[in-house]
């Protein structure tokens, strides 16, 4: 099948209209920033095989916050991590834009998962010895390179004591991972995840390891900067109270999305 025939719908295109593999009975109203078709993935125990995808097939549209949600088991992190090009499925494609995810060279998932994707953890992964401006800036370096990185390094001082400021640690730019509560490395791990200006923001249960009151205002964060960085949002949790701060759910069963 060509490219031209499997190309994301635009706005204004019924799924209908699409490849059989496409979802169906939904109106797209707005382009599509993520597209997962038909995603199957297994993992080995031995000479056992653990199906924990099954045919996993949704799409999300730029600015939409989304929320996947299923039981423990149930497949999310897998996803997430397919989503952001950490992992291949064995069977299926993500679509990035009108990108086949599967069709990328391992250099160009490289560059978009640098540029293109902001990835966000339950536990941090900051790193110990940098101060919370050299955090947020680590994906810089990594991109740049050490002397490209040290010529613009200006720029990239600016816009992370901007994005700090914007997640409420503006007084926080030289204390350590270990001298802030668990409330504040998310937020300066969420600063991180923005600092290349990526399109689509990937959380992995980004309120998983905070108290009830730190997870509120992750979210109001979230909510806040999704409006201020014009992104997408996709965010994996357990916890329904908090998946009803996004747009629309979507919910694994079984490795399946529930209709």
């Amino acid at each position: 099948m060509s490219n031209q025939a499997r190309r994301l719908p635009a706005a204004g295109d019924s799924l209908t209209t699409m490849p059989t593999q496409r979802p169906r009975a939904l109106k797209v109203t707005q382009p599509v920033a993520l597209s997962a078709v038909e995603i199957h993935k297994s993992y080995r125990k031995g000479r056992l095989e653990v199906p924990v995808l099954r045919g996993t097939t949704f799409s999300v549209f730029e600015g939409e916050f989304a929320a996947i949600v299923g039981q423990s088991g149930s497949g999310k992190s897998t996803l997430l991590h397919l989503l952001g090009t950490l992992d291949q499925p064995d069977r299926g494609e993500i679509w990035l834009g009108q990108q086949s995810v599967q069709q990328m060279t391992a250099s160009a998932r490289d560059r978009a998962r640098n540029q293109d994707i902001g990835l966000i953890f339950q536990f941090y992964h900051l790193l110990p010895e940098l101060s919370m401006l050299e955090n947020v800036m680590v994906p810089r370096m990594i991109h740049y390179g050490v002397l490209a990185y040290w010529r613009n390094r200006g720029k990239f001082v600016d816009r992370a004591k901007m994005l700090l400021d914007k997640v409420g640690l503006s007084h926080r730019l030289t204390h350590r991972p270990n001298q802030l509560s668990g409330g504040e490395m998310q937020r300066a791990a969420i600063a991180r995840a923005l600092i290349s200006e990526p399109s689509i923001l990937l959380a992995d249960e980004p309120t998983g390891n905070l108290d009830s009151e730190n997870g509120h205002e992750v979210m109001r964060v979230l909510s806040q900067l999704r409006q201020q960085e014009n992104i997408t949002i996709i965010m994996v949790t357990h916890d329904e109270q908090i998946a009803a701060a996004a747009d629309r759910t979507i919910r694994l069963v079984e490795g399946k999305v529930e209709a």
